[in-house]
């Protein structure tokens, strides 16, 4: 199984890293990106361990969603491929999408 990424959310999870890092909090930036990395390479061998994404509308049965501290990340599980839809803090205000 590929693990693919939206250009979007890769896009999130850099700016969420240097948001950290800006504040000076370069060891917690670390360790949340690892952490987030290391959940996501650990989901093609139980792709659906996480919960439904309840925020993504229509969801087919598709859409899944974890946390990790603030920081929502929802994924795609097709056939072979697990897509990383967005990453998000959970603090933002939450739209369907």
């Amino acid at each position: 199984m590929v693990i693919k990424w939206n250009k979007a959310a890769v896009q999130q999870l850099l700016e969420a890293i240097w948001f950290i890092e800006e504040n000076e909090f370069n060891t917690y930036a670390v360790e949340l990106q690892s952490e987030i990395l290391s959940k996501i390479r650990n989901l093609p061998q139980n792709p659906t361990i996480y919960p439904l994404d309840k925020y993504r509308k229509n969801n087919d049965g598709s859409y899944h969603a974890f946390e990790v501290d603030d920081y929502r990340i929802s994924y795609r599980n097709k056939k072979d491929t697990i897509i990383i839809v967005r990453v998000r803090h959970t603090s933002r205000r939450i739209r369907k999408y």
